[in-house]
């Protein structure tokens, strides 16, 4: 298995993985990732695949797109993990932990000292997975509500 950035010609994998997984096709949102990620300082799109694999599709095992996202709500700058989602057929041999040490690299480079992520409480497998890569909740709270609350109709 190796790790390697995300190249243009990537963009069918990770389009055809996501839409697999998720049932969901969502190619503008994914050319919009790669247009965002791919080959920026500080945005990070990791490709996994198995040796041999060349971009066709053969060995093509997930991804992860991590940044540096600074100041928000007060923060220091860190690193935070947007995505990651590996091929069902390679769950469970360590792609996504190998993805995950591999971002965690990346963002170390660019100089955080702290990585987030979101998840949602409900989602067990990517709360497993993130807290056996040593993830723990942390300083802030995520508040929500909807967009017409409170609003008295006029």
């Amino acid at each position: 298995m190796r790790i390697r950035p995300a190249m243009a010609q990537d963009q069918r994998n990770v389009v055809a993985l996501d839409g697999r997984v998720t049932s969901i096709p969502k190619p503008d949102y994914w050319a919009s990732m790669f247009n965002q990620f791919v080959g920026q300082d500080g945005q990070h799109f990791l490709i996994a695949e198995t040796n041999g694999g060349s971009g066709d599709g053969l060995g093509f095992a997930g991804f992860i797109i991590g940044e540096v996202r600074a100041w928000e709500f007060g923060s220091l700058p860190c690193g935070w993990i947007l995505t990651i989602l590996v091929a069902p057929e390679f769950q469970g041999k360590r792609v996504g932990e190998m993805l995950f040490r591999a971002i965690s690299a990346q963002l170390k480079k660019d100089g955080v000292e702290t990585i987030r992520t979101m998840v949602a409480r409900e989602d067990n497998l990517n709360m497993s997975f993130f807290r056996a890569q040593g993830m723990m909740a942390g300083p802030f709270i995520e508040l929500e509500m909807p967009v017409d609350f409170g609003r008295e109709e006029e």
